[in-house]
This record gives C-alpha cells, sequence and structure tokens, in this order.
C-alpha cells in the first residue's frame, strides 16, 4: 500500500491529563502533518475530574472533527478496556497506542511507520532496552525494579520482544483485534500480555528502540496494586502460555 492508502488511528487514553493533552496532541498532529500519513487521533477520557475533557473539545475546534475523535467514558475503567473501545471506534488499517502523559515522543512514529514497511512485520513495539532506547526522569529505584521486572518476564515469558511493560506500538487493526479477543488482562498488566499472545499465535514482532521520558506534569498512575496485579499476572502468563 502506499503512504496515504494507509490510516493510521492514534489510540489516547487519558485520565486526568489537562496539562499534557494540548502538548501531546500539537506535537502528534506536527509530525504526522509533516510526514505526510493519513491520521486521527483518537481521545478515549475516562470521567477526568481536572478538564481533560474540556481541554480535548477546544483541541477539536482548532485541529477538526476529522482529525481529533472524542469517545469519552463516564468512569475510570482501566487501560486495557479503553484500548478495546478505542479500536471500536477506529477507521484506520493501523493502531497506535501510546501514552498522552508526553512520556513518548511522537518523532518515534515515523521509525514505527518505517519499521513495518520493511517487514511487513503485524506489531511494532517501542523498546527502552535495545539501540539508543533509555528512560530519563527515574531515580534509581524505580530504573532498577523496571529491569528486573523485564529480566523475570525475559526468563519466564520468553516473549520475542525486549521490553513488555511499554506502551508505545503500532499493529495492523485486523491482528490488534484478535489479540485483544485472547487477552484476559483489562488494566496495567495488558501491555505485557498482549505481546506474549502475539509470540503464542505466531505473529511477528518488530522493535524500534525509543526514549521515555518520566511525566512532568500529573501523577504516576502506577502504584503499588498495578505491581501486585504484575505479579499475578506473570505468574498467570507462565502456566498458560
Amino acid at each position: 500500500m502506499t503512504k496515504m492508502k494507509n490510516k493510521y488511528s492514534i489510540l489516547l487514553p487519558t485520565y486526568n491529563e489537562v496539562e499534557n493533552l494540548p502538548m501531546i496532541i500539537c506535537l502528534l498532529v506536527k509530525y504526522m502533518k509533516n510526514s505526510g500519513y493519513n491520521y486521527e487521533i483518537i481521545i478515549i477520557d475516562d470521567g477526568s475530574p481536572d478538564g481533560t475533557m474540556e481541554a480535548a473539545v477546544q483541541l477539536q475546534a482548532i485541529y477538526g472533527k476529522d482529525k481529533i475523535l472524542l469517545r469519552p467514558r463516564e468512569k475510570k475503567l482501566g487501560l486495557g478496556t479503553a484500548y478495546i473501545y478505542g479500536i471500536k471506534h477506529a477507521t484506520g488499517n493501523f493502531i497506535i497506542i501510546m501514552d498522552a502523559d508526553l512520556s513518548h515522543h511522537p518523532k518515534f512514529i515515523r521509525q514505527f511507520i518505517e519499521k513495518q514497511n520493511m517487514e511487513d512485520f503485524d506489531v511494532v513495539s517501542g523498546s527502552r532496552y535495545i539501540g539508543s532506547g533509555g528512560v530519563f526522569g527515574w531515580d534509581l529505584k524505580r530504573k532498577f525494579i523496571s529491569r528486573a521486572a523485564n529480566f523475570v518476564t525475559q526468563i519466564l515469558l520468553r516473549p520475542s520482544a525486549t521490553d513488555l511493560t511499554g506502551s508505545f506500538r503500532l499493529y495492523k487493526k485486523d491482528i490488534l483485534e484478535n489479540l485483544v479477543e485472547n487477552c484476559v488482562s483489562k488494566g496495567y498488566v495488558f501491555q505485557m500480555e498482549i505481546i506474549v499472545r502475539a509470540r503464542q499465535l505466531k505473529y511477528s514482532i518488530g522493535e524500534v528502540p525509543i526514549t521515555f521520558v518520566d511525566r512532568v506534569y500529573g501523577e504516576s498512575k502506577l502504584g503499588s496494586s498495578e505491581i501486585m496485579q504484575f505479579a499475578k499476572s506473570l505468574v498467570y502468563l507462565f502456566g498458560t502460555t
């Protein structure tokens, strides 16, 4: 397919991202427009009390309803379900998922697309653990926890990917729909399970090194409950894949 025949639906789940949303939308529009790709941005807000949805409405007025789609939900229902909800409203044949807190820079999207085109990958995943990839803004404790979790996961699950917990990826839409049907996780570990299921179903996975930058505004959504959920899901996936 040519560049313009492909369409990329960018899913942006949000919860209390009123400070970050205008900047990430501005950057996405800039990079996608300058690259000449056909795209849409789908904002899936989970009832943020901080005015995120109001900001989204203003951004839609600026950039147009054809580029900014608003698909809000009444309350916080989890990251995995946000992606499932977003896919239903996507009109592109490719899906890009990323965080709205500026930890993922849109400049890497072009590399994702080029990587996918090279070998017709089913999935292209951003990795903090290969080549020029890395993490900025984390203290040593958080970096150690991330590395340790990834190391243990690699040993137990053999996922054919170096970064299981990252959430910056490109999928063929039909492949992602099938993966979602096979996943049981709905929260933070959804990202990990979907890559493990991709390996299990023998889908091809390409990787692009990315730099992850810790959020400047707002609070991290990762807490002790998510860490416990990760550990439980790791055991479950080890036993079922």
